[in-house]
């Protein structure tokens, strides 16, 4: 049985102020949750601040970004090494948000997922669709395309905490979501994709996220479905009481 894994990103909210008062009212909610891994993926700021509050607690602190290069003139940039010295565990990369903003391609986003595999950090890597292609019938190739180039390159055993979400971007911020069954369907293909890149026994163990406008009423719904191994949450996850109903959903 794969542990679901259950990430907050708060993208570009929260001071550290407000980080640590998300994890004091947070904490005493999923007191005793073991059930799920959850991870809070805070803005670069306020990651000292969250790892602080929620030390002993078994709640883990990632990152929404990270470079590829270890150290260097990145203006900027944020390295692997730099997170996993002030205790992040987990890291968001290729978000929809990094590529139409910030210029994420697929190629950067397997350059970064090289360098936090190789810092031991838990990558989280997104891929989806936007409403273009998926009117066009173009989703699974989408995120064939999306896998194969992220995957480029790396070993099932450097890959082996690596983890994926399936974000379908015209759900994102929307309030539209993915039925279970449209997710489940994307799922299955990011599966077969792990399985032709890192062998059947690496593709039954990865851990596939759901990221699209979840929230506590329809946490339990997606949760459900085999294929969905956890989600990935933004707005729902920056209050504390919403984000624990989806976690203890």
């Amino acid at each position: 049985m794969r542990k679901k894994l259950i990430a907050a990103n708060w993208k570009m909210h929260k001071t550290p102020s407000g980080a640590h008062a998300f994890v004091q009212d947070f904490l005493p909610l999923v007191a005793g949750h073991e059930r799920d891994e959850i991870v809070l993926c805070a803005p670069f700021v306020d990651l000292a601040a969250t790892v602080e509050a929620a030390k002993g607690s078994g709640v883990l602190v990632g990152a929404q970004n990270v470079h590829w290069a270890h150290e260097g003139a990145f203006t900027g940039e944020i390295s692997a090494h730099m997170l996993e010295a002030i205790g992040v565990t987990h890291v968001i990369i290729g978000h929809s948000e990094r590529r139409q903003y910030f210029a994420e391609t697929d190629d950067t986003v397997n350059r970064r997922l090289e360098a936090a595999l190789a810092a031991g950090l838990t990558p989280i890597v997104c891929v989806g669709e936007v409403l273009e292609e998926r009117e066009a019938g173009l989703t699974d190739d989408v995120l064939r395309r999306q896998c194969t180039r992220a995957f480029s390159g790396i070993s099932a055993q450097k890959a082996a905490k690596m983890t994926v979400a399936y974000e379908p971007v015209w759900a994102i911020g929307t309030g539209k979501t993915a039925t279970p069954q449209i997710a489940a369907s994307a799922h299955a293909v990011i599966r077969s994709e792990a399985e032709e890149a890192f062998g059947a026994e690496f593709a039954e163990g990865l851990r596939i996220l759901y990221g699209g406008s979840m929230k506590p009423e329809n946490a339990k719904a997606l949760m459900s479905e085999e294929e969905i191994d956890g989600g990935l949450v933004g707005g729902a996850s920056l209050d504390a009481k919403s984000f624990a109903g989806i976690v203890k959903y």
